[in-house]
């Protein structure tokens, strides 16, 4: 199969996703040696979850079927460029390659706009909107420290 062929597999996931009611026109597919491993399609307003985007359900459904938490060698196919918390996500999974349809500014015509998050995350911490507050951090940095000192620790 083509990149082209595995990205229509995306779209047809976007409408079957969205035309079933499950959430937002977008659908992934986690591609490993020219086989789809996982797909996943928007499903926030249908689970109640702000997670469930397309990219997120295919990683965590790839990474479950391959029983690991990396993809390296995989291409996750989208159909639309992945919002700054797929973004992340892409890159946590280590995966080689992503190819997406839709860009931002189209989902954003439509009423998807990341816009904000793009612009929220170069801030410092206290000039974003959203309110944070750093509290116990020597407690938490204890944890930090016995972290390193784990020797059976999994690095990832």
């Amino acid at each position: 199969m083509t990149d082209e062929d595995f990205m229509r597999q995306a779209i047809a996931l976007s409408r079957r996703g969205m035309e079933g009611g499950a959430g937002g026109p977008f659908g992934a597919v986690v591609v490993l040696d020219g086989q789809v491993v996982a797909e996943g399609w928007n499903q926030v307003t249908s689970t109640n979850d702000p997670t469930a985007h397309a990219e997120i359900v295919a990683l965590r459904r790839a990474c479950a079927a391959l029983g690991r938490f990396e993809l390296r060698g995989a291409t996750v196919f989208t159909s639309c460029e992945p919002c700054p918390m797929c973004l992340a996500a892409l890159y946590w999974s280590r995966c080689d390659r992503v190819v997406f349809a839709n860009d931002r500014a189209q989902a954003a015509a439509i009423g998807f706009d990341d816009a904000l998050l793009y612009e929220e995350i170069p801030k410092p911490v206290e000039a974003r909107l959203l309110p944070m507050r750093r509290l116990l951090q020597a407690e938490a940095l204890e944890v930090f420290y016995a972290w390193m000192e784990k020797a059976d620790r999994t690095l990832y």
